[in-house]
């Protein structure tokens, strides 16, 4: 019985320490994914285009920065002129926290006119606000961060048809998915 109850016991403890282990290897390095799958159903207002695309987002919360891919396709409003990340809750405008493309990005990076990927890294001084939502210095970046992991802002694309967004999808910590996407 006693060799029972000591196998059961570290069998737990061992199981334990696994977990605890997996949880620091998960979280060493301040590391962690988001995403967000961009369509015009999700702009507000709503849009019907074809055009579509993909926000993937690596987050290095240590070196407080935020390296991005954003893919599109399918712009059907003219020409792709700028896309940003927004602080806002779904179904609702925000402002503009970081620059993904256009004339304000530094260096400025000219988004693809109907179509392509956008790389780029987001680095403390990329980050915009808005400041009368309480994202700004010193801690704007920390705060973007907190925002994109609980899923309060958005990526969206504009286009010179639909100044306000041709597409757009909220972003999703932890590598998730857009909800209204499907």
């Amino acid at each position: 019985m006693r060799k029972l109850l000591f196998a059961a016991v570290a069998g737990a403890s061992l199981l334990v320490a696994l977990g605890a282990g997996s949880i620091a290897l998960a979280d060493g390095n301040g590391s962690s994914n988001a995403r967000a799958k961009l369509n015009g159903y999700n702009e507000v207002t709503s849009v019907s285009t074809v055009a579509q695309g993909e926000f993937r987002a690596r987050i290095n919360k240590q070196a407080k920065t935020i390296d991005y891919t954003l893919t599109y396709s399918g712009i059907e409003g003219g020409t792709a002129f700028m896309a940003h990340i927004h602080f806002a809750q779904e179904h609702t405008n925000g402002g503009i926290s970081a620059w993904l493309c256009g004339a304000s990005t530094t260096p400025p990076t000219v988004c693809p006119p109907t179509g392509g990927t956008v790389t780029g890294t987001i680095e403390e001084s990329d980050v915009l606000g808005p400041a009368d939502r309480g994202i700004e210095p010193p801690t704007a970046m920390e705060e973007l961060i907190r925002a994109i992991q609980a899923g309060a802002t958005y990526a969206n694309v504009h286009s010179t048809r639909w100044g306000g967004g041709e597409i757009r999808g909220q972003i999703r910590g932890g590598g998730g998915d857009d909800d209204d996407d499907d």
